[in-house]
């Protein structure tokens, strides 16, 4: 019985630890495309978090994708020329600055 106990707890402990395994990639290099998805570096992230601009009103859906109208203005991001981002109905957004598509929406 002890052995049965003991040979079933190191297969529990086994198993438990293939799930605390598990890996998380945070990257904070270039932007990659991913599934239409684009990782927007983490100090990207964190600058447009930051910045204190005026929200625009906007009729249309904020989505991935979205282009702007040239009448929402778009902040340009000095440290990266790659991402610019502005504020839309309350919502903080990143921008291509050359195409004005919205790459991500953070919430």
């Amino acid at each position: 019985m002890r052995k049965t106990l003991l040979a079933a707890s190191a297969v529990m402990m086994a198993l438990s630890g293939a799930a605390y395994a598990q890996t998380t990639v945070i990257t904070t290099q270039d932007p990659a495309v991913t599934n239409s998805t684009v990782v927007v570096p983490g100090e990207v992230r964190t600058y447009v978090m930051e910045q204190s601009v005026p929200s625009v009103a906007y009729e249309g859906t904020i989505a991935v994708g979205t282009a702007l109208p040239d009448t929402v203005e778009v902040h340009t991001i000095q440290e990266q020329p790659d991402y610019a981002y502005t504020v839309v109905n309350d919502r903080r957004v990143i921008v291509n600055p050359q195409t004005r598509t919205v790459v991500q929406v953070l919430e």
